[in-house]
Formats: structure tokens, sequence, C-alpha cells
């Protein structure tokens, strides 16, 4: 996201509000397995010490942004933090029950097209972008690749500095673990379809 004077503040709006809980209590569970302090993790992550223990409470829904920073200093997929313990063979997931995580303006949206039951390699998300909204996101661990497509509208997706610009029906393959940023150009909404995929792990 373009420099700004002021900090944005990590605490998205309300409709993220539903998954704090969830959040909260995989963060707790990650961090203590880890053996990490609010403080060590503070120092990892780059998210202040009072905002991990507001999360850890399930007292505030942190945006998209800080999410990836809590994972990626984690070095878990962005899924291990959202998930739930449910178990099933068919999963349907409704259009009006879906949780969206927002960016701290509202103008980016993220909905997850997976089931929250566990941490997985690959994940499918719905981005929405509102007329010239832009979300710029950390570097993701190593080996991290999105591919995405535009259903609807305009995009400019700038990865290390260098801009590719996409319209409905194109299409994208890139390493994530660089520095990115999505921007709407036009000025009708920008809907995109992201297949994100981790890294195996070794050993």
């Amino acid at each position: 996201m373009a420099a700004k004077k002021n900090r944005p503040p990590e605490v998205a709006p309300k409709e993220s509000a539903d998954l704090a809980p969830v959040v909260g209590k995989n963060l707790r569970r990650l961090r203590t397995e880890r053996g990490l302090s609010l403080e060590r993790l503070a120092q990892a992550s780059g998210v202040s010490r009072a905002m991990l223990g507001q999360v850890e409470l399930g007292q505030s829904a942190p945006t998209i942004n800080v999410l990836w920073k809590i994972a990626r200093s984690l070095d878990v997929p962005f899924s291990a933090l959202i998930s739930s313990t449910q178990q099933s063979p068919v999963k349907v997931l409704r259009e009006k029950d879906a949780k969206r995580l927002l960016s701290h303006d509202g103008s980016f949206s993220s909905r997850a097209l997976f089931p929250f039951d566990e941490p997985r390699r690959v994940e499918f998300y719905e981005l929405v972008i509102a007329p010239k909204g832009i979300e710029s996101a950390d570097a993701h661990a190593a080996g991290t690749m999105e591919n995405l497509v535009v259903s609807k509208g305009q995009l400019e997706l700038d990865v290390a500095g260098e801009t590719y610009s996409l319209s409905a029906g194109d299409a994208i393959l890139f390493e994530a673990d660089k520095a990115h940023s999505y921007r709407n150009s036009g000025t009708v909404e920008a809907r995109l379809y992201l297949v994100m995929t981790y890294a195996e792990q070794v050993g």
C-alpha cells in the first residue's frame, strides 16, 4: 500500500470479528508450541506486543496484512491461524455465511473458499477490491506461489517493483515470497480468485 505518514490501524472492521476467537485460540497454541513469549513474537513479526495480546484474547480482529506477518513469523500457512476443527467428507460453504477478512479501510476483502478445518498447503480465496483500492502484502514464506485470475474488473499487480496490468479473464502465476500489491485500476469493483500454494515442508 502506498506509504502514509500515519500508520494504519492493525484492527480490521467488524466484519472480520467473527474470526477473532478462532484466530486467538490458534495464535496462543502456535506461539506456546514454539516456546515464544509475546515479546519475542512481537519482535519477529513486527506486530506490537499489545496487539498480539488482544488477538490471543479474542478481543481484536487483526487485518489481513497483520495476520500474514504473524503467519510468516511462525512459519505456518495462513490457514493455520483461521482454522477450526470441523471434519466432514462434504462441506458446503454458503456465501451468506462467509466470514471475510478486510483491509484496514475496508476496500479489500478476502474470503476463504475452503473449510477452516485444518492448515493446508494449497488455499483458495476470493478477493474483492473496491475501485481505486489497493492492498500491499509482505513477502510470504520462501517457495510460496500465487496463481490469480481476474473474473471482473481491472487489476494492477506489482511484484517486486514490476507492474502487470490484468483484465477480466486474465490469469497470472508468480512467486509470492517477494513484496507485492494489488490495485484496482478501474472504476468498478474488481473480483479475483487466488490459489495460494506453499512450499513442501522438508523433514
